[in-house]
């Protein structure tokens, strides 16, 4: 039905903007102004949005079979020589945005808890959220999954050593950081399914 593809890209535009603002966030409160300066710290999604990552792409994955969503926005810049830990701060601000989906999961996980015990809603309203559980786990699934560009691949290297030779390895893919995405989102993207799977279950 073409009101629920819809709505799912709706979902989905909205949970990356979050992502992204979350980023800016917690970037702001280590002593970063980049994204404020911009503008960038605000919900609006008319300045976050990518045409063809925030549309495009995840309407003609949404209208392939299959359970592919993937979508993006702009990234929300920073710039890590107005933190005072460029290293940690960085790692901090990468796993905000995960962390924001899984905070948005969780608070709807609650909320549909609620609605089934008072009896309270319909149908429509059960699937709703269950979307938007299913999709922000997704996104922050995926954006953990520790390969560059991804949010995952920055918070670990975050933890590991600077002399480490993991770290120096982490360095030197972020230049095929494109290619080794391409590869895992078509190789690799259905092995975090069943954790999504399972975290979903475990939510609603």
């Amino acid at each position: 039905m073409i009101e629920v593809t819809l709505f799912q890209i709706v979902i989905l535009i909205f949970s990356v903007v979050v992502h992204e603002v979350s980023h800016g966030m917690i970037a702001y409160k280590l002593g970063d102004q980049t994204a404020k300066l911009q503008g960038r710290l605000t919900l609006n999604p008319l300045k976050h949005l990518d045409p063809i990552g925030s549309f495009i792409v995840p309407l003609v994955l949404i209208l392939l079979p299959g359970d592919f969503v993937f979508g993006w926005a702009k990234p929300v810049p920073y710039n890590p020589y107005n933190l005072k830990d460029p290293k940690k701060g960085g790692g901090l601000i990468a796993a905000a945005g995960p962390l924001s989906n899984f905070a948005i999961a969780a608070i709807f996980g609650i909320v549909l808890k609620l609605v089934s015990i008072s009896n309270f809603g319909n149908e429509l309203l059960f699937t709703a959220f269950h979307y938007i559980i299913w999709i922000n786990l997704l996104l922050a699934v995926f954006n953990l999954v520790p390969i560059p560009p991804l949010d995952g691949s920055k918070v670990l290297y975050a933890l590991l050593p600077e002399s480490s030779k993991a770290n120096q390895i982490m360095k030197s893919l972020e230049m095929y950081s494109l290619p080794i995405l391409f590869i895992f989102l078509v190789f690799g993207f259905r092995l975090i399914l069943p954790i999504v799977d399972a975290l979903y279950s475990l939510i609603t």
